[in-house]
Parts: structure tokens; sequence; C-alpha cells
């Protein structure tokens, strides 16, 4: 097996176009996501973790090629897919397939579970008939559900099976990387649990590769190798899971875990209270974080936005606070 990452996305970078003002008659465009990059080894998570509006999604969406980058490249396995036709991203789709947020929303409630699960086997490997139901109630089985809910429709399951459904339908064509967007945000607590420990199972048995999406980070922490913190659009702190819980240097990333709940009543931990509010607009000069930022204390974080470097041992961190360490 190759020592490279499976998937490297390098200097990515992805706009939309919006109209404003008078009639609309002025054209600006809006960067989601601004010149990201990191690397996912096979058989890892990766997580990625920011609010509301910072790219997360955007970035996975990229990355599957469901939306297309403005800039930057995309390499799965060693090879460039950023730019490949339609026809030839069609051929690579099986190997990379996303899971969503809404389960319900993502499954065609005129379609039974069997049809739902055997489409892509259609798609992909022109799978029919007997071939392709007996493939699917192995599927089914492999989530945990049973061969009575073949001929169900979604809407008479509920929320967690939903989600199990999708796993399964993702499951079909033998992928390597799963996208997944944040696949329990919607879910119960309990429920929450049991479709983690599902996809952990999952990832040993099929060897797969993660990019889990999530403003959660208790759930991070259990299921990721390594988190990249996202704000607006840009990667401000990846490492390793133990370095960011446990040393994390960047102040966003001090305030999201400053806010985690502590189980336990003699463990007092002092909240870091953010200023002001979440806003995509960006400062037109400086750190992007620097209007919320307590630590902005330096001339610099007004005047110049800090790039990514790398402090030690993997740990990347874009604030002027941290310097690199020289050897």
């Amino acid at each position: 097996m190759s020592d490279r990452p499976l998937l490297e996305v390098r200097h990515l970078s992805k706009s939309f176009p919006s109209r404003s003002g008078f009639f609309n008659q002025r054209l600006t465009h809006f960067k989601a996501v601004d010149d990201v990059s990191f690397e996912v080894p096979r058989g890892k998570t990766l997580g990625l973790v920011g609010e509301s509006g910072s790219g997360k999604t955007t970035i996975g969406k990229c990355v599957i090629r469901l939306i297309e980058p403005s800039d930057g490249s995309i390499l799965f396995d060693g090879d460039d897919i950023t730019h490949l036709s339609r026809q030839e991203m069609q051929r690579r789709r099986s190997a990379i397939q996303m899971i969503y947020q809404s389960p319900a929303a993502s499954l065609n409630g005129r379609m039974t579970v069997g049809q739902i699960v055997a489409e892509p086997l259609w798609v992909h490997e022109g799978l029919r008939g007997r071939a392709a139901q007996q493939r699917v109630l192995e599927l089914l089985d492999t989530v945990g559900l049973k061969e009575e809910h073949y001929y169900r429709f979604p809407h008479e399951f509920s929320g967690g099976q939903q989600q199990r459904i999708g796993i399964a339908r993702a499951l079909a064509v033998r992928p390597r990387l799963l996208v997944l967007d944040e696949p329990t945000s919607a879910l119960d607590v309990s429920v929450q649990a049991q479709v983690l420990n599902l996809l952990h199972t999952l990832q040993d048995e099929f060897e797969l590769t993660y990019i889990f999406i999530s403003h959660d980070l208790g759930v991070v922490r259990y299921l990721c190798d390594q988190v990249a913190l996202l704000y607006l659009g840009k990667i401000v702190e990846i490492a390793d899971v133990d370095t960011i819980f446990e040393n994390p240097k960047h102040p966003y990333t001090q305030a999201l875990i400053s806010a985690i709940p502590e189980p336990d009543p003699d463990d007092v931990r002092e909240e870091i209270i953010l200023r002001g509010d979440v806003t995509l607009a960006r400062p037109e000069r400086g750190c992007p974080f620097a209007p919320r930022c307590q630590a902005a204390k330096l001339e610099v974080c007004d005047a110049v936005e800090p790039p990514l470097k790398l402090l030690e041992n993997g740990h990347h961190v874009a604030c002027h606070l941290h310097r690199p360490e020289v050897p």
C-alpha cells in the first residue's frame, strides 16, 4: 500500500457571484473557501470544524465535484481530478461518496429502500435483478437493518434508520472515501451514538477514509484522527485530535473548546466569550478573526493576514501570536 495520502487538497478556493446595489447592478464575488490545503491519509478521518458559513460543506462538495472549485487542485490517490470531464468523473464517482446532513431530504420518497440502495449498483455496475437484490440485502444487514425493510418507503423509518439507509446506499459501490456532512446533527443524542459507532465499525471493516464535517467538538474528538478549524473559509489551525483538544493555539480554537460542557462539576473551566457576532463579511485587511479576538493586541493583527505556519509535529496555526520554532 502506498504511503501517499488518499486525498490531497492544494490551495482550494471557491467563490460565488453576488449582486448588490441599486437594481442589483453591482456584481461581486463572495469567497466561501480561501486557499485551503490539507491531506487525508488512507484509513484515517479528518474533521472539518467551524461555525455556520465557515466553508465546511463547500469544501466537501468541491472534493467530490458536486460544485466546481474556482482555484486549486484536488488529488485523489495521486491523480488530479480537479478538471476531469463529467464523463471521466462519472467513472471515478463510485470511489468518492457523500452522506448528507438531512437523511430524509437525501432519500427519494417515491422509491422503496431496495430501489434506493440498488440504484448506484444499476448506474455504476449494471447490476440488476436477483444479484442486485442480494447485494442490497447484504448492505442492509451491514448497517443494522432487516430484510423486511427492503420493500418499505423512507417515510416509514425513524431519522436514525433513514441515515442507515443513506450509509448503505453510499457503501453499495465500495467507495474508498466518504464525505460525511454533519451526519448526526439531525438525530437524537442516543441515535447519534449508534450511528457514530456504526461509522467507526464500517471504517475498520471496509478500510474507509473519512472527511467528517461537524460543529460538534465532542463528536469530532470521538471519531477523528486529525482536525482542521475553519473561520470564514480559511483554515486557522490544523493538528492531530489530541493536540487540538489538549494544546490549542489559535484563540478561535481555544474559545470553541472552552465552550464544551464539562461533565465533572469540580473541574471549573473559564469560558472564553468571543466579541461581536458571526459575520460573513471579511475585514479589508488584517486577520479575519481580529474583530472578535480578545488576544488581538498586536498592530500586525489589524494590518496583515497571518499565514498558516508550522509550529511543530504537524501542528499548523494561522496567528501572529505564535511563531514557528527555529531548530
